[in-house]
């Protein structure tokens, strides 16, 4: 039977069940992304087998042949055979996950190999382990994960298992809370930042720090429902957790981006994505949410980099802090015509020091197209409101010199809930819609210029522009004094009715 999105979703968080108060909760989503990704692999291609069979190709030649099939599946490592297993369940997962990448060297590197299903630190003693992983095969088994299976649900495989596997990313952030953040943006704000830089068909795209891959995954999907051919997109992004990264890879490949150019490595002391001679790949829009204020970012390497990313404005950012090392780092891999779009704390608005100089050269160079504040608690284990920088290396005529602020950290422009806030449909319309009007909207957005940005010594701070106080009625003197005589009225009325009261009760004045 067709399987919906609910049905799916629901089936991923019963799995979740199964390792709830067994293993550690930050470990869930690694073994049940795993399971699900060998039940996919496994399903679809005993369904491309069928396909080509259907069309005359003999079996054997429809299972052997690499051109039936979007990923190989030997059969040692079919899921048919790991279910079969009556012992170490552990290193037979194991060894069909390292089957399954080899045979698919260099595409989905990782994703299965980064979970030991023998890790005793993690799911305990072997008894405990064969029950844990037996419970979870015998829970995936019923589930079938062919593209035939998804058609009745609308959108395709890639909405249906794609949306799943989002919503399981979700619900994980939540349970790991803080740390949650690490590998999970909500996906209002990615939503946001991507219809703030319109991506098209054809434009090379990168999220530096890559996390789950939600904003790569958010622009392909803006460009389809645009028309365009999402296909018809580079993708490409770096990750130096590599649990995270696998996760990632995951998420890209259940949405049907398979092209897309995923790396290890940490962005800032080892960028990845370069060309053949070693030079910064460069991109129409870049996109990210790197980590807060970073301690340890690489500051003693910056002086040497071999990229010339952190010496364009005669200051290194701070050693403690290394917001704006990732922006660099996005502008120095941003085209003459790209823009990039950047989740930062508000420190980097105001804060002086190198700090303060890289800001001012960013502001002299008539970068920042737009800086939009946003309510606090929209993401997890970060309590503090945060600002979206938008800079554009090809500013339209009309808004050179200029920089649109937006106050969107105000009651009217969030949903508050009780432990986290929200972003709906509506605020996401009311901020785009300032930012492509690029205009004044009272106590919403103001645009201001550069002359006066400098005046203000450069300091970013959306108060110092944005008035977001309510204006005070002023009372015309005609009527105070009406509002006065009614008073004493009413003051006459009430001693006249005491009075009145005190009489009837034998008492006078």
């Amino acid at each position: 039977m067709p399987v919906t999105s609910q049905e799916l979703q629901s089936k991923l968080w019963q799995a979740a069940d199964i390792l709830r108060g067994q293993i550690n909760s930050t470990d869930y989503k690694n073994y049940i992304f795993s399971m699900l990704f060998l039940k996919r692999l496994s399903d679809r291609f005993d369904e491309e087998v069928a396909i080509a069979v259907a069309a005359g190709v003999p079996r054997a030649a429809a299972v052997a042949d690499p051109d039936e099939h979007q990923f190989a599946v030997p059969e040692s490592a079919h899921w048919n055979q790991i279910v079969k297993a009556t012992m170490n369940l552990g290193e037979a997962l194991n060894i069909a996950s390292h089957e399954i990448e080899y045979a698919n060297a260099g595409r989905i590197d990782g994703v299965l190999t980064g979970t030991n299903w023998n890790d005793e630190s993690k799911l305990g003693s072997p008894a405990n382990r064969e029950r844990i992983i037996r419970s979870l095969l015998t829970h995936f088994n019923d589930l079938d994960l062919r593209d035939d299976n998804f058609a009745a649900d609308g959108g395709g495989t890639g909405n249906v298992l794609g949306d799943a596997y989002e919503y399981l990313i979700y619900q994980f952030a939540d349970d790991a809370g803080k740390k949650g953040g690490e590998f999970y943006t909500p996906r209002s704000v990615v939503r946001l930042i991507v219809e703030l830089l319109q991506p098209k068909e054809g434009m090379r795209i990168c999220d530096p720090t890559f996390g789950s891959g939600g904003m790569l995954i958010l622009a392909a999907d803006y460009v389809q429902e645009r028309g365009g051919n999402r296909q018809n997109l580079v993708l490409e992004g770096q990750e130096r957790n590599l649990d995270t990264l696998a996760i990632g890879k995951l998420n890209m490949l259940l949405h049907g981006l398979a092209s897309a150019r995923l790396v290890a490595g940490d962005v800032i002391a080892e960028p990845a994505l370069v060309d053949p001679q070693g030079r910064l790949n460069s991109y129409d829009r870049v996109i990210a949410n790197p980590p807060f204020s970073m301690k340890n970012w690489g500051h003693d390497f910056a002086p040497a980099d071999p990229h010339h990313r952190f010496d364009r404005y005669d200051a290194i950012p701070p050693r403690t802090r290394g917001d704006l090392a990732f922006l660099l780092h996005m502008l120095g891999v941003t085209n003459a015509g790209g823009m990039v779009g950047v989740v930062m704390p508000h420190g980097v608005l105001f804060r002086g020091g190198a700090e303060g100089k890289i800001r001012k050269g960013i502001v002299d160079a008539d970068l920042f197209e737009a800086i939009i504040g946003l309510a606090p608690n929209l993401f997890f284990g970060a309590a503090i409101p945060v600002s979206i920088c938008v800079l554009n290396k090809n500013k339209p005529a009309e808004r050179r010199g200029k920089v649109l602020f937006v106050d969107a950290a105000q009651d009217g422009y969030y949903r508050p809930g009780k432990a986290q806030n929200f972003l709906d449909r509506e605020h996401i319309d009311s901020i785009v819609s300032a930012f492509q009007g690029h205009a004044d909207v009272e106590r919403f957005a103001r645009v201001a210029d550069l002359e006066e940005i400098a005046g203000n010594d450069y300091n970013l701070n959306i108060s110092r522009y944005v008035d977001t106080t309510e204006p005070v009625e002023v009372m015309s003197v005609e009527d105070a004094l009406a509002q006065l005589r009614e008073a004493e009225r009413r003051r006459d009325e009430a001693v006249a009715r005491m009075d009145e009261l005190l009489a009837g009760m034998g008492y006078t004045r």
